[in-house]
């Protein structure tokens, strides 16, 4: 064997998938025993004590035509009826807590038919796992929120809950770390060597390394994996870009047609390659309103 097919071959050997592709987090979340051990971590319970849980249709319902659609990364329906969404944001998104809440008021919406009564809305819960700093200003990693009463603290309502996840903020790595930091280490994990690790501290994660270490000799799979890590690798090059023409905009007056040439060309761009509606390309490249109209007639003239 050459030395150049030696190295290819280790290369190959030595691949492993990472949890923040998104493709690669919802195949994690297809098996039952790693949602159980994420779901404990993030709830603060046993294991033992999810007993059941169950993945839903990630598309929201429409209530009237004029709504938008709600897609979910993954949607987990527990076994006393609470909802979970779960999901994976690599790239900084200026509007990500408005549609982090829209999507969780939907959950509730979602639950009710014509005829129901209020006393069937069960809790909703949004994990937002963040590989980037959502919260400049704080150094904690993880935050949890619900309706509390601004005076005394005291909780009005679970019914809708939030859990935020900033892993670039982890700590340094110490001893006997448990729960939720034990979870947000192995989303991290960039090599076999870092998974391998964290697969001894308890049977929940070993099950995701497993799970990992297949779905990375799955050659079809792991097709699907570069592709997607492709469209974040290209939607940063467009939100760099998108940076570019707004300082371009504030230098150079009197160029407003060929700023929003440019703005219809990177929207476009995002619908492609990352497959989003045109209200939801406008919201991540940071449309404002002002134009909004404009370039949607300009997208149906096309």
């Amino acid at each position: 064997m050459t030395e150049e097919k030696k190295q290819l071959t280790e290369n190959q050997d030595s691949f492993i998938m990472h949890p923040t592709v998104d493709f690669c987090f919802k195949e994690l979340m297809e098996n039952a025993k790693v949602r159980q051990g994420l779901i404990a971590a993030i709830l603060k319970k046993d294991p033992e004590e999810i007993q059941k849980t169950k993945l839903m249709p990630t598309i929201l319902r429409k209530e009237y035509p004029e709504d938008k659609y709600g897609i979910l990364d993954v949607r987990v329906l527990l076994k006393n009826g609470e909802q979970m969404d779960l999901e994976m944001q690599v790239v900084s998104f200026e509007f990500w807590f408005q549609r982090s809440f829209y999507y969780l008021s939907k959950m509730v919406t979602d639950q009710m038919k014509t005829g129901d009564t209020y006393d069937r809305i069960k809790p909703c819960i949004h994990v937002g796992i963040l590989d980037f700093n959502f919260f400049e200003n704080d150094t904690r990693c993880y935050h949890a929120g619900m309706f509390c009463d601004k005076e005394t603290g005291e909780v009005l309502t679970d019914l809708l809950q939030i859990h935020i996840l900033e892993l670039k903020k982890l700590p340094p790595e110490s001893q006997n770390e448990t729960g939720i930091i034990q979870w947000m280490r192995f989303m991290s994990g960039k090599n076999r060597k870092d998974f391998a690790k964290m697969a001894e501290q308890n049977e929940y994660i070993k099950e995701a390394y497993e799970c990992l270490e297949k779905m990375s000799a799955d050659e079809r799979k792991r097709r699907e994996y570069e592709e997607r890590q492709k469209i974040l690798w290209d939607h940063n090059s467009f939100m760099k870009s998108a940076k570019i023409i707004g300082m371009r905009e504030g230098r150079e007056e009197g160029r407003e047609e060929g700023h929003v040439e440019e703005r219809l060309n990177i929207m476009k761009n995002v619908m492609n390659n990352l497959g989003k509606s045109a209200d939801e390309a406008m919201d991540i490249i940071g449309v404002k309103e002002a134009e909004r109209e404009e370039l949607k007639k300009m997208l149906l003239r096309e």
